[in-house]
């Protein structure tokens, strides 16, 4: 049996995560928006350290586990 919680959980924060795809943090004139699809640097910075952050916490802290099959 294998793990599948790490390519799992990485793929959902991935989506979830992507700079203005749902939400971007810091917008280019607000702090937050919602679903405008654009980007900036800082907003990839800030998705980028959400994303190591709450993926270690779901691994690694949490020790979260998916296994598949019999």
């Amino acid at each position: 049996m294998q793990d599948w919680a790490p390519v799992f959980i990485s793929l959902v924060l991935f989506i979830l995560l992507s700079p203005g795809l749902i939400f971007q943090m810091p917008a280019k004139s607000r702090l937050f928006a919602l679903g405008n699809f654009q980007t900036s640097v800082a907003s990839i910075i800030v998705h980028t350290i959400l994303f190591f952050a709450l993926d270690a916490i779901f691994l690694i802290a949490i020790g979260v586990q998916i296994q598949l099959g019999s």
